[in-house]
């Protein structure tokens, strides 16, 4: 690759005056400046990204802080670092994935070297403290999640909350009376965001339709099957014939096993909807109800507003959720007496 050095040599003038020419900080005579861009067309340079950052030009590089943790369920995970990086290039843009455990490090870092043009962020945690530093530093960032101060922040999110209501309601309007909710892990609830809010969407909703609902995490910090098996054979034992899964694909499976096992039928003695699952619950041995999670949608959303604040600096910070959406399988009937 050539060298700045080698494109002065060629055209026959100083560093000083191709990166003069190149930046557009001097003026430079326009016989000069075509010798110095013929020269870098005929060695094919390119300025390193943190020259044209200097120059006051984009590196077309966003930074995605994702924190990989024990705890983290990979397979979610890796679905929205996907669903980023192909929205990011469909924009003509390639990601910088900043892995650390510590995650405000990998993001002070790359806001310092100015080597990206946004940063977006996966992963929040309810006292995530990227949001300060998102505040702090002019590189436009958008959070693909919500912290629990979200003020002066760009955020994008399914609705979480609203798709708690739409699982009630659905389950009311089917005559239930009582809920079981099967959760995510402990940990879950004190590490991210996202199921406290489906929770307390439940629950809200729940109140509001006068049903009885029971919630059960299901496992410490990684899914445990006899626990999950527990709670639904302890919601079983209640009486309970209607369950909400905001959980991954496994707890999914152990319950669909738990009922069979009572000989109990989804969508005729029992019903069964996945909440904000980021796969398809139709693929299960019973097709399943769903209120999916769709990383597309959110990571699509987030590049685009990442990009309107390089374009429009200065475009006020807000909040934008996503509406959940119902898809029927047929997992839901109607309680019997």
């Amino acid at each position: 690759m050539a060298t700045i050095h080698e494109v002065a040599k060629a055209a026959g003038v100083s560093i000083s005056t191709v990166s003069y020419a190149l930046s557009g900080k001097r003026p430079v005579s326009e016989k000069t400046r075509m010798r110095i861009e013929g020269a870098v067309r005929d060695l094919g340079y390119e300025p390193d990204a943190g020259a044209r950052m200097l120059a006051g030009r984009r590196t077309h590089i966003f930074a995605l802080t994702e924190p990989l943790r024990a705890d983290t369920h990979a397979p979610t995970h890796m679905a929205f670092v996907l669903a980023t990086a192909v929205a990011a290039r469909r924009r003509g843009y390639d990601i910088l994935l900043l892995t650390d455990e510590e995650a405000s490090d990998g993001m002070n870092r790359v806001a310092a070297s100015r080597l990206v043009d946004a940063i977006l962020v996966l992963d929040v945690a309810p006292n995530d403290e990227r949001a300060a530093i998102a505040r702090s530093v002019r590189t436009p960032t958008v959070f693909i999640g919500i912290p629990d101060e979200p003020e002066g922040l760009t955020c994008v999110d399914l609705d979480f909350g609203a798709a708690g209501h739409l699982a009630v309601d659905r389950m009311a309007d089917a005559g239930h009376t009582r809920i079981t909710l099967l959760g995510q892990t402990d940990v879950s609830y004190r590490k991210s965001n996202f199921p406290r809010r489906l929770l307390q969407g439940v629950q809200e909703r729940a109140a509001t339709r006068g049903v009885a609902l029971e919630w059960a995490t299901t496992g410490a910090s990684v899914t445990e099957p006899a626990v999950v098996r527990a709670a639904t054979e302890a919601a079983l034992d209640r009486g309970d014939r209607a369950f909400i899964v905001h959980a991954v694909g496994d707890v999914h499976d152990i319950l669909l096993r738990t009922l069979d096992a009572r000989g109990l039928r989804v969508g005729v003695d029992v019903s069964v909807i996945s909440a904000a699952a980021s796969f398809d619950p139709t693929t299960l041995a019973v097709p399943i109800d769903s209120i999916p999670l769709i990383p597309q949608q959110s990571c699509e959303l987030a590049v685009e507003l990442a990009e309107q604040h390089l374009e429009h600096p200065g475009t006020p910070a807000r909040i934008h959720l996503i509406p959940p959406e119902y898809h029927s399988a047929g997992s839901v009937a109607p309680a019997r007496e």
